[in-house]
């Protein structure tokens, strides 16, 4: 049978997924009754929501596509002509946490930002330019804890080369094999600096072995992997590794037209006081210059001043160049590619097109995936926390949303992100978590004391984080206070019963031997007959020889008094199983 293929752009409705698949509109309205969902003919169903129900309907015949009707800048790209010049390559620095990307960075540019970021760790990308042998070098520092995964992973697609660094002493870790990763599907070139050479423990050997076994191939050892090692903290053997650099550029031969309108991505942008909104953008081809008109995504800027990486004025950037640059009307997407355009006109018409167009991308479809496999599940009785996330820059929004998003909660909590931005906390954010429970988390942000009363009026809790594992750690603590408490139940004991005295509506007084483990006042007991449970009760007291005692153990004799909520009419030879029963606060 000939495989139909289906393209949809953002959402379809439910009749014109029915006519494509050739179906009626009732029976895929039925199959969508089935799955929990009542659906109205016009009603829009996102693309994986179209892909479950036909995967439900067994079409095998059937392939769904996502039709590109995007006019977006980000997917802009440009073929290099004949006149391509050679350019500085563009270097992210990338590796495990505390494994020294920032002091190499220091080092090599006699910078010292390591005590200036919140607990030590590089929380944003940031770019910066370097002399070596006469030539630019294009340097970019990456985040190097989990939670900026998703900067990383731009910072990879920035890139020419990847310099991982490997601490000598602790070599291969989690974050390591990330950055490998990101490097190979960025297709950058991967030099390593095998960093704390100088350290006791420092083993190269062991490092390189430990880095052959995730892909990398020591050229030492017959493979095309340069790895240079290296102290960051005593500027021992840099000279060499950007020797290697700029030897990795010469073969790959970096080129970029400047005869064409300024193109390039953006790294971030963020808001300030008296500047407006202030991006740092990384040209990749063209002349990027003051007074020209950009796009980037669903917004437009006329530059009105441009600062290079070093904070210095500067009226025009080549390709491979960082600046920092403001007039954007509104702040654009980090990653986003910008383009340059003839007017003010063209700017404002682009990025209206390319508005609409993100909106086709992320339809407002009625029912989304997630909405369906939720209602599949019938057993699906999660909880929701609500976050409202203000960071200093858009970067750090995406990143805390994506870690908060990757906190495993085995679907019994469902989070909910209320709203997101950049700037200090405010009045709509607080009116916003207004009638629900919600937290309003603030990264590297502030919050003026009016908002800060307003907030503690109304119950709501503002919480303002520097370092990214505070804040996380902070949403999981609120998750957990979500999860139903886990009832645990410890045996303690069995006796069997030899006597039963007095039988009443809420109590027993009985008698019998302890066959395991002992019996206490304050035990829970379960009654059974044949193994049959016939209910649960409540130990009083305990006696031993007519006397009360703290317990009865294996092999003694004694009585019981039981507390029961209803009659229960024990006989000889029925088990009483003691235990006990706590609630305990579930973790996640």
């Amino acid at each position: 049978m000939e495989e139909k293929t289906i393209q949809i752009a953002g959402s379809i409705t439910v009749d014109e997924l029915a006519k494509a698949l050739g179906l009626s509109v009732t029976s895929l309205i039925g199959e969508l009754f089935k799955n929990g969902i009542v659906a109205t003919i016009n009603q829009r169903l996102d693309f994986e929501t179209a892909s479950i129900i036909i995967e439900e309907l067994n079409l095998k015949n059937v392939k769904l596509e996502k039709k590109d009707t995007s006019t977006r800048t980000s997917n802009y790209t440009h073929e290099l002509s004949d006149h391509a010049v050679l350019r500085p390559p563009v270097v992210a620095v990338m590796g495990h946490v505390d494994h020294g990307k920032t002091t190499l960075l220091d080092t090599l540019l006699h910078k010292k930002t390591v005590e200036q970021e919140a607990g030590g760790i590089t929380q944003h990308i940031s770019a910066y330019q370097l002399k070596h042998d006469d030539r630019i070098i294009t340097f970019l520092d990456t985040p190097g804890h989990e939670a900026f995964a998703a900067i990383r992973q731009h910072g990879a697609m920035l890139t020419d080369i990847v310099i991982i660094v490997v601490a000598a002493d602790d070599g291969v870790k989690p974050q390591t094999v990330e950055a490998i990763n990101f490097a190979k599907s960025a297709n950058a070139k991967i030099i390593v600096a095998i960093n704390k050479i100088d350290r006791e423990g420092a083993d190269i050997q062991r490092t390189m072995a430990d880095l052959s076994t995730h892909g990398l191939q020591p050229e030492e050892w017959g493979g095309d992997i340069i790895m240079v090692p290296i102290s960051a903290k005593f500027n021992q053997n840099l000279d060499k590794l950007l020797d290697m650099v700029l030897l990795t550029a010469d073969i790959e031969e970096l080129k970029a037209d400047v005869d064409i309108p300024a193109e390039g991505l953006v790294i971030e942008s963020h808001m300030e006081t008296g500047r407006g909104s202030v991006v740092n953008l990384l040209v990749t081809g063209g002349e990027l210059k003051t007074g020209e008109f950009i796009v980037a995504g669903s917004t437009y800027a006329k530059i009105r001043t441009m600062l290079s990486f070093d904070g210095k004025p500067r009226g025009k950037a080549t390709p491979s160049t960082p600046v920092t640059v403001t007039g954007f009307k509104e702040l654009p997407n980090f990653g986003d590619r910008f383009v340059e355009v003839a007017d003010e006109k063209t700017a404002r018409k682009m990025a209206l097109l390319n508005a609409q167009a993100i909106m086709d991308e992320t339809a407002s479809a009625n029912v989304t995936s997630t909405d369906l496999l939720r209602m599949m599940n019938v057993a699906d009785n999660s909880k929701t926390l609500n976050v409202i996330v203000k960071g200093d820059v858009l970067g750090s929004v995406t990143s805390v949303i994506d870690s908060l998003k990757m906190i495993d909660t085995g679907g019994e909590i469902t989070l909910n992100i209320v709203s997101s931005g950049v700037g200090d906390i405010n009045e709509n954010d607080v009116y916003m978590a207004a009638g629900g429970h919600t937290v309003i988390y603030g990264f590297n942000v502030s919050v003026p004391i009016n908002i800060s009363k307003m907030a503690a009026r109304d119950n709501i809790p503002v919480r303002i984080y520097k370092v990214i594992y505070e804040l996380l750690d902070d949403a999981k603590r609120e998750m957990e206070n979500l999860l139903d408490a886990e009832i645990v139940e410890e045996e303690k004991g069995e006796l069997k019963v030899q006597g039963v005295f007095r039988t009443e509506k809420t109590s027993i007084i009985t008698g019998g031997e302890v066959l395991t483990g002992k019996v206490e006042p304050g035990y829970l007991v379960r009654i059974l007959r044949k193994k049959q449970p016939l209910g649960e009760a409540e130990v009083t007291s305990v006696q031993k020889e007519k006397m009360d005692v703290k317990e009865l153990i294996a092999g003694e004799i004694g009585g019981l008094a039981l507390k029961t909520t209803s009659r229960i009419d024990l006989a000889v030879g029925d088990r009483l199983v003691f235990f006990t029963r706590e609630t305990k606060k579930r973790t996640l």
